[in-house]
């Protein structure tokens, strides 16, 4: 197996960690981003970058410079860039209406634009050696939109309409795009999920106000029952570097719990989605 260089985003914890430690555990090259390395994550970024083959790079999805920043030193330093796993995200719930716009942006930021920009920084390198791989990390909420976790997925939606189309448009040029869809994991992540700042109009939603509750109540009785790994998540990342370029699904469900469901769907999208191509005289590009 040809060892390659793989950039992860949102290492410093849950899935980004052990995806990392994975990976690097296979003789990768292993760039892991996490941002404030000097502080409130310097003790994670300093147990990480201990693992043999990973060199963790402070990086803020939000900032542009930092982005290009990242991605030169990479190049500088190994020539190109082989994978790019999009991991990081942040959550919202609760009643959709309390987000502003500017809680959307914020969502949007880091879920749909940083991933944009990274996979618009690394794809250069990757069709100049007809050759990459590029790992979203979405949800079955990405396929769902589900009551109080509006906001969250609609930018899931978005990461993965990116995804879709742009698995057609690359495979050809020798570039591989692949989306993960986790369902319910213990991670960090799950313990700072955000809420709408206007909590003005809370007060009109008594008539299902005792909802998200029973939302969250419900996802702590799948952790508690099913007991889901996250290791399996960075495990289903591993098998998509690992299999050969051009057959690689363009969605893999890890989702012990409600993952079914989720894969019926998919698989309903997979009938169809070859139909709508020739439709529009694009037939060529699902085979």
């Amino acid at each position: 197996m040809s060892k390659k260089v793989v950039l992860i985003t949102g290492t410093n914890s849950g899935f980004g960690w052990l995806t990392a430690k994975s990976v690097a555990a296979l003789g990768h090259k292993v760039y892991a981003t996490m941002r404030d390395i000097n502080g409130k994550n310097a003790d994670k970024a300093k147990a990480l970058a201990q693992v043999e083959n990973v060199t963790v790079l402070d990086v803020s999805l939000t900032d542009d410079a930092s982005l290009k920043n990242a991605i030169n030193t990479i190049i500088a330093a190994e020539g190109t860039i082989d994978v790019l796993v999009n991991n990081a995200g942040v959550t919202m719930f609760g009643i959709a209406e309390s987000a502003t716009a500017e809680d959307v942006q914020r969502i949007f930021d880091v879920n749909v634009f940083a991933p944009w920009k990274l996979m618009k920084l690394v794809l250069p390198f990757m069709r100049k050696q007809s050759d990459g791989l590029i790992i979203n990390v979405s949800s079955g909420f990405g396929t769902f939109s589900f009551p109080f976790s509006v906001v969250y997925s609609a930018s899931k939606f978005g990461l993965e309409g990116l995804s879709e189309g742009l698995h057609y448009e690359l495979r050809s040029l020798g570039v591989d795009i692949a989306i993960v869809q986790p369902g319910t994991f213990p991670t960090e992540m799950s313990q700072k999920v955000q809420f709408g700042s206007d909590t003005s109009i809370v007060g009109d939603y008594s008539a299902i106000a005792e909802f998200p509750d029973k939302m969250f109540a419900a996802i702590g009785q799948i952790i508690e029952s099913v007991k889901p790994d996250p290791q399996d998540v960075a495990d289903a990342v591993v098998n998509l570097i690992n299999l050969p370029k051009g057959q690689r699904p363009l969605r893999t469900v890890v989702d012990p719990s409600t993952g079914e469901i989720v894969q019926r769907a998919n698989d309903a999208v997979n009938v169809e989605y070859p139909k709508v191509l020739a439709a529009f005289g694009l037939e060529e590009l699902s085979k």
